[in-house]
């Protein structure tokens, strides 16, 4: 084979120097966030974690899940300082919905060409918040330079997965919801990461630019890009001293789909919506743009929460076994 059919890996787009750079220079991040329970770091064909001696009877708690479309929000603005907290975040309060503790967090990165200098950067000043924010360990992952596959320097897909912990007879799943039970509501930071395909058709037909249109002193893309609210310390909290009966984190599908999913057969919530105080940046465009409620209140309204069980003025019923 000649000079001029010889081809090499990086010829086909693929550099693994760069690769094994990004590793290298993230490893001091990762450290940070770093549990007792983790053995060893980066590097290996998997990451190690020993259970907390704390657990008599552990139960393990996974979980899988990503941004959606607010990853193609965060990238027409070319801002994307606060995705890795809405990942970890999106992971992280599905575990805690149960009980768990979440143990340690891994994320997929697939792009066209791996922009080394971009992910540390994104290492350094994104995953480590939401790891702390909720006391889990980033433990590893995959940075994929997908030559020929995905559109160069653009991010296909961007998948996260963490692992948590929770005492068997601790377990929260809805079996001890009773009538009378109160329902309470912890107050998101804005749509969360749900609603976005919603959200970028609602600017696109009403014609704002979320970078120049103020709202309350911001430009609205602050408003639509704040990070998900990570509830894991304040929820382990709460059901270190208050009986919790079940727990809801009201993501894709808002009340109607997520509250159900912990409701045991003959009960229902019942949920005052008059009590509820608007969200500014879900009405930023309403001059423009009608909105049927009864649907918004699905994605959008999954924004302003999640629950504790149970009782107030819109009905909802378990889903059908």
């Amino acid at each position: 084979m000649t000079d001029k059919t010889s081809l090499s890996y990086k010829d086909a787009g693929v550099d693994i120097d760069a690769g094994n750079a990004l590793v290298d220079r993230i490893k001091g991040v990762v450290k940070k966030t770093r549990r007792p329970e983790v053995m060893g770091g980066l590097g290996g064909f998997g990451a190690l974690c020993a259970l907390p001696q704390k657990y008599r009877e552990p139960v393990l708690v996974s979980g899988t899940d990503g941004v959606g479309t607010k990853l193609r929000l965060a990238m027409d603005l070319k801002r994307h300082d606060t995705i890795g907290i809405d990942l970890v975040a999106m992971c992280v309060n599905d575990l805690v919905v149960q009980g768990a503790e979440p143990l340690f967090f891994l994320d997929y990165y697939a792009t066209g060409k791996l922009d080394v200098d971009y992910c540390v950067e994104r290492n350094q000043r994104h995953w480590p918040k939401g790891c702390l924010q909720s006391g889990c360990a980033l433990v590893g992952g995959e940075d994929g330079g997908n030559a020929g596959h995905v559109p160069r320097a653009k991010i296909m897909t961007w998948p996260v997965s963490a692992l948590g912990v929770v005492e068997k007879s601790e377990i929260i799943d809805g079996s001890k919801v009773a009538d009378g039970d109160v329902l309470v509501a912890l107050a998101s930071s804005g749509p969360h990461s749900n609603g976005y395909s919603l959200v970028r058709k609602i600017i696109e037909v009403s014609g704002v630019d979320p970078q120049t249109t103020d709202l309350n002193g911001k430009p609205l893309a602050d408003h639509l890009l704040a990070p998900t609210r990570i509830y894991v310390k304040s929820v382990l909290d709460l059901i270190a001293n208050v009986d919790v009966h079940a727990i809801a984190h009201l993501t894709g599908g808002g009340f109607w789909e997520n509250i159900p999913r912990v409701l045991p057969d003959n009960t229902q919530a019942v949920i005052d919506e008059s009590s509820w105080q608007c969200r500014t940046c879900s009405t930023g465009c309403k001059p423009r743009v009608t909105l049927a409620a009864t649907k918004c209140i699905a994605p959008l309204t999954a924004a302003s929460a999640w629950s504790s069980r149970c009782r107030r003025k819109r009905r909802i019923k378990p889903l059908p076994s």
